[in-house]
């Protein structure tokens, strides 16, 4: 069973930084892509920033090209998501989820996504 597990959300200002993390378990982790979505009140599930399964290929939003940036550890079976210049848009529930499929690059449709973590805050204040 393959379990995924957020941390590192908080409450910051505006223009703080924060890194989330994501801790996998259940299937061999350097074989999948993974992805960062996240969700604001009544919105949908977006997508934030992917990375295959090597960490040779990253792909972001235009929300938050050049503020965040995705990697992973494969040998601690951990990925990150460093957010700086961080924004009150940026206030959302944060989601790290595990690609269906061990293909070769990065995708940002939800629906190839097959596990998710439970999520975790980000609130930014301006």
């Amino acid at each position: 069973q393959v379990r995924l597990v957020e941390s590192g959300g908080g409450l910051v200002q505006a223009g703080d930084s924060l890194r989330l993390s994501c801790a996998a378990s259940g299937r061999t982790f350097s074989n999948y892509p993974m992805g960062w979505f996240r969700q604001a009140p009544g919105k949908e599930r977006d997508f934030v920033a992917a990375i295959s399964w090597g960490g040779y290929s990253t792909d972001y939003a235009d929300s938050v090209k050049g503020r965040f940036t995705i990697s992973r550890d494969n040998a601690k079976n951990t990925m990150y998501l460093q957010m700086n210049s961080l924004k009150p848009e940026d206030t959302a529930v944060y989601y790290c989820a595990q690609n269906r499929l061990p293909i070769t690059g990065t995708t940002r449709v939800r629906d190839d996504y097959y596990y998710w973590g439970q999520g975790t805050q980000v609130t930014v204040s301006s």
